[in-house]
């Protein structure tokens, strides 16, 4: 008989993201902004597109990278054929979504593919944008504040 291997049980979605947290040490959009502009920091948008497109993205002069949550693994693992020349084990990457939810289950992810510095940024865009921070909207123009 083989052995059988111990698989997570979450009571939940709220409980499995809790989890994830607990892994993470998050940080506000105005930190993540400092880290970007002075510490090399990577930031990376995972919303879908269509998202992108209506509700506008970080500026690029920020250097943000577009990266769709379902081939984030791929592209940070730095065994994968498919990773992007960024991906470090010592890489300092800061995970947004929308809100500040799938981010932190995508950060923790990153770290138990041994990227121990990713993590997320609280709030999401939602928070990015009301911190009054540096955001390009297509179909409105670029604010920069």
């Amino acid at each position: 008989m083989s052995a059988q291997r111990r698989v997570p049980h979450f009571d939940g979605v709220e409980d499995m993201l809790a989890d994830a947290r607990s892994r993470l040490d998050r940080i506000t959009p105005r930190a993540a902004y400092r880290e970007v502009l002075w510490e090399g920091a990577l930031l990376v948008d995972i919303r879908p597109e269509a998202q992108r497109a209506e509700e506008g993205e970080i500026h690029d002069a920020l250097g943000p990278l577009v990266i769709e949550r379902n081939v984030l693994e791929w592209r940070f693992d730095p065994r994968s054929s498919a990773r992007i020349p960024e991906a470090a084990y010592d890489a300092r990457v800061i995970v947004l979504c929308q809100e500040g939810y799938t981010s932190s289950l995508a950060a923790d992810a990153l770290q138990r593919l041994g990227i121990a510095r990713a993590t997320d940024m609280v709030g999401g865009f939602l928070a990015w944008q009301s911190a009054a921070l540096p955001v390009a909207c297509r179909h409105q123009g670029l604010r920069v504040s």
